[in-house]
């Protein structure tokens, strides 16, 4: 029954998307991509997060806790980091250099952390540090979602900056949609920005709301895990895993309200619907979203020329069907979908380094350079 009622589903959907929507859910399989993928990083467990150093190094973080320096072929692991909460999802996760990274020498990480004198279980943290001699220091706490919880889902968690500095980062939903989500006076599924020293920009949209957590920039999110600046345009984009079906594609605004769990595309795992709704005044429509979904993780724009026709396109690493996913973008839309790398393993990370080339992080393998063909 329960593989009838997610077909059924499924069938009603796609009847029910726009001409658009339909093309864009049809993926289909690029035999000759205008590159190879080399593995550059072997012997890596569970790569969470990347970013490349100015002298093209890798800082990798592992999600049971580990971050590791990858410079002439040796990996050296970072000592000094904070005390990693790991359950279920939830470990080390995103790592990203401050865009001033020269002049200040910091680093901004994720993970899943515990607290002290608080609920038991954890949640989302984000820290800033210093690296010296293979180790972090000064670091400082800048963030910590609460309530704490034990359950080992949606902590999201990604990082970046815009073009005027402030950091964005998100949290999931924490596997209690009916809460948190829709309510701006608790933590999860939130994006929220900050200055670049944990302080609440004073523009933030709730910062005069009485009971509000000052920090949310937007709601209505289930487990963002693609976070990305679009370099054309500025704005941040996300992605999102939706539950059985309704993974998203947004461009986050501010004090925007994304809907979840009041309106989604997607289904519950047991097959029974969550809500009727796909649309609901006031709430954003995604830019995209998938159905069936491919469980995005990771997520860059490619700004570079060295990947004949594919400027200014996106890349999403899928969880699911384990491959790389190529969207061709025309005028902020999904025109086509392309299959690329089928079956490289569960793709969990993708970034363009400052060398203009593409990195993509494979769980149980490590980190691939996508090297152009001549």
């Amino acid at each position: 029954m329960k593989k009838i009622a997610i077909a059924l589903y499924l069938i009603v959907v796609t009847l029910n998307s726009s001409c658009a929507q339909e093309t864009e859910n049809k993926v289909s399989e690029t035999e000759n991509p205008p590159f190879s993928a080399e593995l550059y990083v072997d012997g890596l467990q569970l790569p969470w997060g990347l970013t490349m150093m100015p002298d093209n190094s890798l800082l990798i973080t592992e999600i049971d806790g580990k971050v590791i320096h990858f410079k002439d072929k040796i990996k050296t692991e970072i000592s000094n980091i904070p005390e990693i909460y790991r359950r279920g999802q939830g470990g080390l996760m995103d790592i990203a250099l401050h865009p001033n990274y020269e002049e200040n020498g910091w680093i901004y990480i994720t993970y899943a952390s515990e607290g002290e004198g608080e609920e038991k279980g954890g949640n989302t943290t984000l820290m800033r540090a210093k690296l010296k001699d293979n180790a972090f220091i000064e670091k400082q706490l800048l963030y910590k979602a609460t309530p704490n919880t034990t359950k080992g889902q949606h902590f999201g968690s990604r990082i970046v900056f815009d073009n005027e500095g402030y950091l964005y980062f998100s949290v999931g939903d924490r596997g209690d949609r009916d809460v948190n989500p829709q309510d701006i006076t608790r933590d999860g599924g939130k994006i929220y920005r900050l200055n670049d020293d944990g302080s609440i920009p004073s523009d933030n949209p709730f910062v005069n709301t009485d009971g509000a957590k000052k920090a949310i920039y937007s709601y209505g999110h289930r487990n963002p895990q693609g976070l990305v600046k679009n370099p054309e345009t500025g704005k941040i984009w996300n992605h999102e895993h939706g539950p059985q079906g309704g993974d998203e594609i947004n461009i986050i605004k501010k004090g925007a309200n994304f809907g979840w769990p009041l309106i989604t595309y997607g289904i519950n795992y047991s097959g029974t619907p969550i809500t009727d709704k796909t649309a609901m005044e006031g709430m954003e429509q995604p830019l995209h979203y998938w159905v069936p979904s491919i469980a995005p993780s990771g997520m860059a724009f490619i700004s570079t020329d060295n990947y004949k026709g594919m400027k200014g396109n996106l890349l999403v690493g899928s969880l699911k069907f384990q491959y790389l996913e190529h969207l061709v973008m025309k005028d902020d839309k999904v025109v086509k979908r392309e299959k690329l790398l089928p079956e490289i393993g569960r793709v969990r990370d993708i970034k363009e380094g400052k060398d203009g080339l593409i990195y993509i992080a494979v769980e149980g393998k490590g980190i691939y350079k996508l090297v152009p063909n001549n």
